[in-house]
């Protein structure tokens, strides 16, 4: 499933060329999502009803989630998925308290009288995208509003597509994530036309807000562009990829499980494993192989983990192995060595 590309025999000033690429071409997709923000802006809630229907296949009866919806999703959520979230929320807010806080005011005298002062201050209101088209993504959820309650955002809103599977409803594992981090204003709308939404507000339904963050495809990507300045926005990020560097030591089935993790979000996400073990790298796509059957995402797994963007490097040894890394700068980037934090402390 996964291609190989054997780099062992050769040395490079810049891999980056050689490297898993996919083509993520938003300019394009700007033609698209141009005429469907100004439309959002124009005609607000018919708009989105509209593109609901056309997107979604689907009309949701209110497009701002009813707080008994939420409430429901909570009480019906699996114990065991409610203990996992409820972990990594507490997880995520204790990095965010602990390593990722600032001073909210510093300030240095110059001269007498002559002082410098930088401050932090939370902006007002932030809008925060969830994908869901594809695959509830809880952890979308937890890694954009546990920093936003952090920071003292005053107003958090959530978005996040609706689902003809529950009745126009956003998918319910979104639904509860929300509820148990104490989100009460959630919309069931999806794509560019959340971003659209956000950005000029819809009189009677949603405030324009301050900043939009969140993942999303290339159209919710291509939002974000045409509508900076507009609003804020957090990035444009292109489709999820990770990049795992694992020698000999690895557990081949940890490694597969987290190349898969990230595969399974869009067909467009790249997998990449960087490894100088051809043992482990046989064992890991065996395990591929295996866990993909066994998912219901099987179909989106084997687009994305096939495609231009996903394979995995051999290397001589980690020293290449860290430059291929550098190179290709992943989103994400797992090291499974012996040696893990040594190597962490050469990747920039």
């Amino acid at each position: 499933m996964l291609s190989r590309i054997d780099l062992t025999s050769q040395t490079l000033d810049d891999y980056s060329a050689v490297l898993p690429r996919g083509r993520f071409d938003v300019s394009h997709a700007l033609d698209v999502v141009r005429p469907l923000c100004d439309a959002v802006r124009d005609e607000g809630e018919a708009a989105l009803l509209r593109f609901s229907e056309e997107f979604d296949h689907v009309i949701p009866a209110d497009l701002r989630v009813p707080a008994s919806a939420l409430k429901a999703a909570l009480a019906r959520l699996d114990p065991g998925v409610r203990t996992a979230i409820e972990i990594s929320i507490e997880r995520r807010r204790t990095v965010c308290e602990q390593i990722e806080t600032e001073p909210t005011y510093r300030s240095v005298e110059l001269a007498p009288g002559a002082v410098v002062g930088n401050a932090l201050i939370p902006v007002q209101r932030v809008g925060l995208y969830v994908p869901g088209g594809l695959a509830p993504l809880a952890s979308s959820v937890v890694m954009n509003v546990v920093p936003a309650q952090v920071a003292g955002v005053d107003t958090l809103a959530v978005a996040t597509p609706p689902q003809a599977e529950f009745n126009g409803l956003p998918h319910p594992v979104t639904l509860a994530t929300c509820a148990l981090l104490g989100v009460e204003e959630v919309y069931a709308v999806g794509g560019a036309q959340a971003i659209a939404m956000f950005a000029h507000g819809v009189p009677g339904l949603c405030k324009r807000v301050d900043l939009v963050t969140g993942p999303g495809n290339i159209y919710v990507v291509a939002a974000k562009r045409w509508l900076r300045g507009v609003v804020g926005i957090d990035a444009e990020a292109g489709p999820t990829e990770i990049a795992v560097i694992a020698d000999e030591t690895a557990d081949p089935g940890f490694v597969a499980a987290d190349l898969i993790s990230q595969a399974e979000h869009d067909p467009m996400a790249g997998s990449v494993l960087i490894t100088d073990s051809r043992t482990l790298a046989d064992q890991v796509c065996d395990e591929i192989e295996a866990q993909v059957t066994r998912l219901d995402t099987e179909e989106r797994l084997r687009i994305a983990l096939s495609g231009a963007q996903s394979g995995i490097v051999l290397v001589r040894d980690m020293n290449q192995g860290v430059d291929v890394a550098n190179a290709y700068a992943a989103e994400h980037l797992e090291i499974q060595t012996a040696d893990a934090a040594a190597l962490a402390q050469r990747i920039h």
